[in-house]
């Protein structure tokens, strides 16, 4: 009986430590890495660690984790170049190796052992994503203007990891209400700490416009402005407003500042600009723009509106205007055009559209959104640029370097892949994060559905529907953030987290990786985190 004792006994300490070392049970890594050995030891940052670089981009991110490490520690970390030091002991080093080629444009390779820590990847998109998986290591109170710890504890580790999808999207609608520069920039580092790599910023509406365009000063003397807004939810009838006028938008230098802001934490910004539908506040600042010539004024209702622009050479002319000056703005390669839900009433009653129907050989007011967007398009890409659209966009045909974003359902993706076209997957169904994430009695004011953080993290953003070929057309998936009931910073916050780490993991982890119970799990010490930062958040798990 002894004898069999102990052989169980060894049996059982040969499972512990195989578990101890072949799972993330440790760690709480979100999106889960490709993958992850935990091992024994641990590895303590001090003031003494040194931070070692090879070159001018791991210099840069190592100036990124040092000042990350200040701002919540009293550690400060000093860099050195790699001939410059020993590089044996109490150090992080963080190494561009142009040999790791199984780690694409944004993998890496992260290990942690008891005197040094080794991030190493292609370039500097790799190095950074590999500094926010070892920030997550860090204890949550790491995080806290309470406790200013004077070192950190790592467990040792050895991660290897590379994203299943180029595009992680999160978008922010600031027209509805709008948001502080440095809320812009939280929301940012948000997008950084959980891997995304493109924030989608929408800039145009019908109830403000928020970005100067200076060869249009009515813009935001005029446009960015609306007299009242809405109380309660547009279902509620009669309507009522608060009479308060309300509005504001973002000079061309803080919008560098920003755009600057993202491209040191590896994020690109698209801009976008609505049209031809959702432009009721250009209109109020250019009323010749539209085909009735008003007046208007910006909406102070939620919704559809009948006035749009005018498909006439004044308004292309208007609109590439704008145009160039946002391009100047936005370095990437997308110019977000909107696209979506315009009305063809004001078209079908104006003879100068009927006309250039006519011209053109249109048919129907459809095929005349279709001239519109292909005149855009055009302009776009002669100025080196993608076009990029709701999936409104596909009905009158696109050139092939056209992008699809896919928000009624999947049908969107599906018929954009099929016909060779990039689609970006964001269903209301999955990926609207102004929805309800509980109970509606439980929860602030929204403006309907439910999207629960399992049916997040459930998401398949590659429909079924689609071949292998027809499937590298599914660029990734995108969390939206309409902002018509989400008046304030903390509200914003509370409807994205956690929701935006279940997309997070969506995109970047490959479904053979995923699992609802671990996620759990790991979400619940992210809360802690969310905790020592202040941020506002719902702690719920629902089934």
């Amino acid at each position: 009986m002894k004898k069999y004792l102990i052989l169980l006994l060894a049996i059982f300490m040969i499972i512990l430590s195989s578990c101890k070392e072949n799972s993330p049970i440790m760690v709480h890594i979100i999106p889960q890495p490709e993958s992850v050995k935990v091992l024994e030891g641990q590895f303590i940052v001090n003031s003494e660690t040194k931070l070692i670089v090879d070159s001018e981009e791991s210099f840069l991110a190592a100036e990124y984790l040092a000042d990350q490490i200040a701002l919540y520690s009293n550690i400060k970390l000093i860099s050195y170049k790699l001939d410059e030091i020993d590089r044996s002991k109490n150090s992080i080093r963080l190494i561009i190796d142009q040999n790791g080629s199984d780690l694409g444009e944004e993998g890496y390779k992260l290990d942690v052992e008891d005197e040094s820590i080794i991030i190493k990847a292609n370039n500097a998109k790799g190095l950074f994503w590999g500094i926010q998986t070892l920030t997550q290591l860090f204890p949550a109170d790491f995080y806290s203007e309470q406790v200013r710890l004077t070192t950190l504890s790592i467990p040792n580790i050895r991660i290897k990891d590379t994203p299943r999808f180029k595009y992680r999207g999160m978008h922010l609608d600031v027209c509805r209400h709008m948001f502080p520069v440095e809320f812009i920039k939280k929301y940012i580092d948000l997008l950084a700490m959980y891997k995304f790599n493109t924030f989608h910023w929408h800039l145009t509406e019908d109830q403000g416009w928020r970005i100067e365009i200076k060869r249009y000063p009515k813009l935001a003397e005029i446009a960015a402005y609306r007299d009242s807004t809405l109380i309660g939810h547009y279902r509620n009838k009669p309507h009522k407003w608060d009479g308060v006028r309300y509005g504001g938008y973002y000079t061309q230098e803080e919008v560098k500042e920003i755009v600057h802001y993202a491209a040191a934490r590896n994020i690109t910004i698209i801009p976008e600009i609505e049209m031809p539908g959702h432009s009721l506040a250009a209109l109020a600042a250019y009323p010749e723009l539209a085909c009735t010539g008003g007046p208007f004024r910006p909406a102070t209702l939620w919704g559809v509106f009948e006035d749009v622009y005018c498909p006439k050479e004044e308004t292309f002319d208007f609109l590439e205007g704008v145009l160039t000056e946002v391009m100047e703005l936005f370095p990437g390669e997308y110019i977000h055009i909107g696209g979506d839900e315009c009305p063809k009433t004001r078209w079908a009653a104006c003879d100068a559209c009927q006309q250039l129907m006519k011209k053109e050989g249109l048919e129907t007011e459809e095929e005349l959104q279709s001239y519109f967007i292909r005149r855009i398009e055009k302009f776009v890409n002669e100025h080196g640029r993608k076009l990029i659209g709701w999936d409104e966009i596909l009905e009158g045909g696109l050139s092939p370097n056209a992008t699809v974003m896919s928000w009624r359902g999947t049908e969107g993706g599906i018929a954009a892949s099929q016909q060779g076209h990039d689609a970006v997957m964001t269903p209301g169904s999955h990926c609207y994060f102004d929805h309800y994430q509980a109970d509606p009695e439980s929860q602030p004011l929204a403006i309907g559905g439910l999207t629960t953080l399992k049916k997040v993290y459930h998401y398949e953003p590659v429909p079924e529907e689609l071949t292998d070929d027809q499937a590298k057309h599914i660029l990734g998936a995108q969390g939206n953030v309409w902002t018509e009931y989400i008046p304030t910073l903390e509200h914003v916050e509370y409807m994205i987290l956690p929701r935006m780490a279940a997309l997070a993991e969506v995109n970047w982890s490959r479904p053979e990786k995923k699992n609802w119970d671990n996620f759990q799990r790991r979400i619940k010490h992210h809360f802690k985190i969310y905790e020592a930062l202040g941020l506002t958040y719902y702690s719920e798990i629902i089934e």
